[in-house]
């Protein structure tokens, strides 16, 4: 070891050397047989430090080479669902042992960080096919268009659902006080289905779904609301029906009953709940009932209503003038899930 130290030191002189004769990096490069970028790296030190030697680091020198971070980068990158002891077992594998808190370091260092992942719909070749379709087909309509359409979806509200997580100040050992403990119910305490509807002028009708949602019961949700909402949100002749593709939308007694009713319904891709602007109002919903903390189902759905119509037009006129940079994802994204 220490004759190859040595003989480091008698290149990089003679390097130095090369230099003040007045050589060039890309000759004394060949000559020496090094990397142009190690010469001008040499020549650089000493004429900075008057030395060719390499300034000695404080703190200990780290176990994983650069070689080895590319490669946790790499795996990372191909399948980015691998925890740190996965990482780590496949670095003892390859004969490198480390902690798992050196691989998460490693990965910090090239801008990696484990964050939760995000919930999607599973999209299909053909789902993607679809939103693209949907997407360049719908982006150079007018304003007009999205004005006349009324959003319509469904959610479940639970009594004690706000799945969120909530941080307290506490001190070591007190986590069980009951002061510092979020109370649950199993079964999250109850819950509602409800189906609402929008357009840009504001919130239109919101029901509740009593018990379970078949074709039927979404006819008589339709008859008993639409008309309703249409003549509050003074939408014009002409407007468009958006709801998803849900088999009870799409079954043979829904479309019939659609076309009876002669209701225009918006062309709409399967599993993009990430074009349909009420699933931020759910949201926005969801987030304003639950600070008042309903103690029943029937506050829950009292709330539900009062919050509803508390929803300001102008949230609703913002959503629908970014709808174009959605469109735009969708198709950045190739017919992919989208920030949406």
């Amino acid at each position: 070891m220490g004759s190859s130290k040595q003989l480091c030191k008698t290149l990089k002189m003679k390097v130095i050397d090369a230099h003040n004769a007045g050589e060039g990096y890309k000759k004394i490069a060949k000559r020496c047989q090094l990397a142009v970028s190690t010469v001008r790296n040499v020549i650089k030190r000493w004429q900075i430090r008057g030395t060719g030697e390499v300034k000695m680091r404080s703190g200990r020198p780290r176990k994983l080479s650069d070689r080895t971070a590319r490669m946790l980068v790499r795996k990372t990158n191909q399948n980015p669902h691998l925890t740190a002891k996965n990482l780590q077992e496949d670095l003892a594998d390859s004969g490198v042992v480390v902690h798992r808190s050196t691989v998460q370091r490693c990965l910090h260092r090239q801008g990696l960080h484990g964050r939760v992942s995000r919930r999607k719909p599973y999209l299909r070749p053909h789902h993607k096919i679809q939103r693209l379709k949907y997407a360049t087909g719908h982006l150079q309509k007018p304003d007009a268009f999205w004005k006349q359409v009324l959003w319509t979806d469904e959610v479940k509200i639970e009594l004690f659902g706000h799945n969120q997580q909530r941080h307290v100040w506490r001190k070591k050992g007190a986590a069980f006080h009951e002061k510092n403990t979020l109370p649950t119910i199993k079964h999250g305490g109850g819950s509602i289905m409800l189906w609402g509807c929008v357009a840009a002028s504001g919130t239109g009708n919101i029901a509740r779904v009593e018990g379970r949602m078949d074709s039927t019961k979404y006819q008589q949700i339709l008859e008993a609301n639409i008309t309703p909402s249409v003549k509050k949100l003074k939408l014009k002749r002409g407007w468009l029906l958006q709801q998803d593709n849900d088999p009870k939308h799409t079954s043979k007694s829904t479309m019939e009953y659609l076309k009876r009713r002669r209701l225009k319904v918006l062309e709409w891709p399967s599993q993009s709940p990430d074009l349909n602007i009420i699933e931020n109002l759910w949201v926005d919903l969801k987030r304003a009932v639950h600070a008042r903390r309903p103690k029943n189902i029937t506050e829950l759905e009292a709330f539900c209503k009062e919050e509803w119509e508390k929803i300001p037009s102008t949230r609703i006129e913002r959503l629908l003038a970014g709808y174009e940079k959605r469109l735009q994802a969708v198709i950045s994204a190739r017919g992919g899930v989208t920030k949406y």
